[in-house]
Formats: C-alpha cells, sequence, structure tokens
C-alpha cells in the first residue's frame, strides 16, 4: 500500500479501518471467478450487449405464430438470444461434464455415464446453433 493509502487508513475509525482491510485482503475462489468469466462470456457470445443496446422486439406474433428466430442476417429478436444463450449454456456444461468424467478414471461405468451425458448435450448444442444458423441464412 502506498504511505497516503496508509494515512488514510489509519485515520479512518477502527470499524471501518476493519471493513476495508477486510475487503482489500479478500481474495475470491478460482471457482467463482471461473464461473464469473464463463458466464460473461456465454452472455457476450449469445448477443446480450446487442439485446441491451438495441433493445430489440421479444418475438414478435405474425400467421398465427410467434417468430423466435428472425430471419434477416443482420437482425435478431430477443428471443434469437435467449434461445442461443441456453444452447451454448449447455455446450458448456456438456464440456464440464466430459471434463469431470476424466476424473473418475477407477469408476469406468460413472466415468463412461458422464462422458456421454456431457457428449449427448455438446451435441444436441451443436446441432440446434446449426439449425438456428440455416435459418438465419435461409438454406
Amino acid at each position: 500500500m502506498s504511505r497516503t493509502v496508509k494515512k488514510k487508513v489509519s485515520s479512518m475509525s477502527y470499524s471501518f479501518n476493519k471493513i476495508y482491510r477486510k475487503i482489500y485482503t479478500t481474495k475470491p475462489s478460482n471457482f467463482i471467478l471461473s464461473l464469473i468469466v464463463i458466464a460473461i462470456a456465454i452472455f457476450l457470445f449469445g448477443g446480450g450487449l446487442y439485446d441491451l443496446i438495441m433493445q430489440p422486439y421479444a418475438a414478435p406474433y405474425s400467421g398465427g405464430n410467434f417468430i423466435f428466430v428472425d430471419p434477416r442476417l443482420s437482425e435478431q429478436f430477443l428471443s434469437d438470444s435467449i434461445v442461443s444463450i441456453i444452447l451454448f449454456s449447455f455446450g458448456t456444461i456438456g464440456l464440464l461434464t466430459i471434463y469431470q468424467s476424466t476424473k473418475y478414471a477407477y469408476k469406468p461405468r460413472q466415468a463412461y455415464m458422464l462422458f456421454m451425458a456431457g457428449a449427448v448435450l455438446l451435441f444436441l448444442a451443436y446441432a440446434f446453433l446449426e439449425v438456428i444458423l440455416r435459418i438465419k441464412l435461409g438454406r
């Protein structure tokens, strides 16, 4: 700490000084930090920043149906982002489940079940993201 900060901290009352030191010396766990980074990445990949800035329609009702995916490539609905965020989350959970399966080398049945569950989640996320991309591209 620099001298000016030490002076200011020492001149504070004891309770504020104790709170300041507790905040200053707090070290968050790696698990919490990694979850926060993954959540931010999924939010950005899913188009959350676009939704905050542009404030698109949720899901318009046209011809007796809700349109969840905007067929225009340069636009998106709020439901587009929600669907993509959910699918990216499924893919991430699938990858983490596959990683967890490697920790059960001495329990092959459990490792295989975790691996298969992760692979299914990852495949479903990939397949549905491809379907959404094909809808967007008009193929």
